[in-house]
């Protein structure tokens, strides 16, 4: 089994840099209520072979997967690291993670997000949402509580009556969408980065300017075109989300622990993605933020 590292939220909660993701490849239709099996046997295998973070949300309509193979893993709670998000019930936070608890067969996760900035047609209702994940946390049903997709002006607002600082932002992040500034404004408000989507260019925008430079260095690692992707996330943020339905590939992710890039490799993929935007998820939602 592989153990591999964690870092600190700003509250203390640790948190593994490699999470198993359930959305993606695995998202449900609304409205699916069966139990895929072949999820939840996807989730076994990769805790077998040593991930310890499970990321879901209840818009994938995979958390009852996720409770099953929690309790069919014969893994302690304590040593597992589980996220979800709400987002459909975002109106009924209190509510929301009530459900969620059910689904996962859980006391408590250890991270809540709001999936999305989007429900929002004003400030009043981030801070809002964030006031009742504040009362999430306060309760013992969420040891951290963070945001997802947020950009700066969301997490502006927010921060402006949050009594409970904003723990993490999950966001799409790859060398073809560096966002800017947002993260060095997320260090310096204490805010971690989890990326999703770390494996974008290869998979989804092939042909980019990155391509020769990642091959390169596929070959001088040893390793696959992904895992450098995987790790340059790593080696520019601080948690990674990835997911395949195929146990060899989860396999050889975790290869990813066993290097990494230099400053100066970090540094060229980091340029040359500069030349090229691609967003993969939210597109509609984010076009203009993307034209300026």
């Amino acid at each position: 089994m592989v153990i591999y590292p964690t870092v600190n939220l700003n509250d203390q909660v640790s948190i593994p840099i490699l999470g198993y993701g359930t959305g993606t490849a695995w998202y449900k239709p609304a409205g699916d209520k069966s139990v895929n099996r072949e999820l939840v046997e996807s989730i076994k295998a990769a805790i077998r072979l040593g991930y310890r973070h499970l990321d879901g949300a209840e818009v994938y309509g995979t958390e009852a997967e996720l409770g099953v193979a929690i309790q069919e893993s014969g893994i302690a709670r304590e040593d597992l690291f589980v996220t979800t998000k709400v987002r459909t019930n975002i109106a009924d936070i209190p509510g929301a993670i009530e459900q969620s608890l059910q689904k996962l067969q859980l006391d408590y996760v250890d991270l809540y997000l709001i999936h999305a900035p989007f429900f929002a047609k004003s400030d009043r209702d981030l801070q809002d949402a964030w006031a009742a994940m504040e009362k999430v946390q306060q309760s013992g049903k969420a040891k951290a509580i963070g945001v997802s997709n947020y950009l700066k002006p969301h997490i502006e607002a927010t921060l402006k009556t949050a009594t409970i600082p904003i723990a993490i932002n999950q966001i799409e992040y790859h060398p073809y969408l560096q966002h800017g500034d947002l993260l060095s404004y997320h260090r310096e408000k204490g805010i971690k980065v989890a990326c999703y989507g770390p494996l974008t260019p290869a998979i989804r925008a092939q042909g980019g300017p990155v391509d020769s430079e990642v091959s390169k260095l596929a070959r001088k690692y040893n390793t696959s075109e992904g895992n450098i992707l995987l790790r340059w996330s790593l080696d520019r943020g601080d948690v990674s989300v990835t997911t395949s339905r195929k146990a060899f590939r989860l396999e050889e992710y975790l290869r990813v622990l066993s290097f990494e890039l230099t400053p100066e490799e970090i540094d060229t993929i980091s340029q040359l993605g500069q030349q090229k935007h691609y967003r993969a998820f939210w597109q509609e939602k984010f076009a203009e933020d993307d034209r300026s």
